[in-house]
């Protein structure tokens, strides 16, 4: 294993704020709004939108899904490793030239994606080309080995027909 860079900040531990939900909530909140809504964020010299809508809690959908899962937006569920994780989408995605992060295109239905996996702590980073800016939809932990050999190879095959 390589050592981690210096361009990741710590995890964000749900025990800091003494078990309280609403205290963690509140701060992995502050975090991703200082990233993503009060900063202006590009990535590859475009602009990074957000995917405000639904709100819930008046927060955007884009924070929901970078620290929650599951298929239906009403039932997404927390999940303390993603939430854990919240500082890292942005710096990832502003080092996707670096090779600690692989990046890679794909097509997920209609839509172009765009693929940012820290490897080395098995973090994916998930933007949706949206042509005129690029939205951020979702990062999460690939926990599952099947999972990783399939990003490895999903990576592999995209820059081999690239020609790389």
């Amino acid at each position: 294993m390589s050592e981690t860079p210096d361009w990741l900040p710590p995890l964000v531990f749900f025990n800091d704020y003494q078990g309280n939900w609403d205290d963690y909530l509140d701060a992995i909140y502050t975090y991703f709004k200082k990233d993503f809504v009060d900063s202006k964020p590009v990535f590859q010299g475009r602009r990074l939108g957000l995917k405000r809508l639904p709100l819930t809690l008046g927060k955007e959908a884009t924070f929901w899904h970078m620290i929650s899962e599951g298929r239906e937006e009403e039932n997404r569920i927390p999940d303390l490793r993603r939430c854990e994780r919240i500082r890292w989408p942005k710096p990832i995605i502003e080092h996707d030239g670096d090779s600690a992060v692989k990046f890679w295109r794909n097509r997920r239905e209609s839509e172009e994606r765009i693929c940012l996996w820290f490897q080395e702590e098995n973090y994916l980073v998930i933007l949706a080309d949206r042509g005129d800016y690029i939205l951020p939809w979702t990062a999460y932990l690939v926990e599952k080995p099947h999972r990783q050999r399939k990003l490895q190879k999903e990576y592999e095959a995209y820059w081999h027909d690239k020609g790389h």
